[in-house]
């Protein structure tokens, strides 16, 4: 699947959650699925910069794709890596670099979390966009 076909999925998905209170307990699921992060990478360099709560984000090249591992101390945030890392994870670092993510507006994402939220969310996308761009780089 292309990261836009994974986007229109994941939009449809929260379509069919009719408040809010649902989507948030999608996004909790999200989470508790998230590929766990070795304990190895839970340091203080992993941790992205800009986010409220701790979160830790691993990227490993394989194949020629990219595989985002991470955690949280926090269950919303965990389920908001979460989801990045369903859209992101497993394609081509030119495919990430380059990617629009437009979900995260369509499925209204924006306006249901706090600012600090809003810009933890940034940041995790900055970041995998970074890890992607250096990974480019160097193979």
């Amino acid at each position: 699947m292309t990261i836009n076909e994974i986007q229109d999925e994941l939009i449809d998905d929260f379509a069919f959650f009719e408040d809010w209170m649902a989507k948030y307990e999608y996004l909790i699921q999200l989470g508790k699925e998230l590929p766990l992060i070795e304990d190895s990478y839970k340091k203080d360099e992993y941790l992205i910069k800009g986010c409220q709560s701790k979160v830790w984000l691993h990227a490993d090249y394989q194949n020629g794709k990219v595989i985002f591992t991470a955690d949280s101390d926090a269950i919303i945030t965990k389920g908001l890596v979460g989801l990045m890392i369903k859209v992101l994870s497993e394609h081509t670092p030119e495919e990430i670099a380059s990617s629009e993510l437009y979900f995260i507006d369509q499925i209204g994402l924006k306006e249901h979390l706090s600012p600090t939220r809003a810009n933890g969310l940034l940041s995790m996308v900055k970041q995998m966009k970074l890890y992607a761009v250096a990974l480019t780089v160097k193979n």
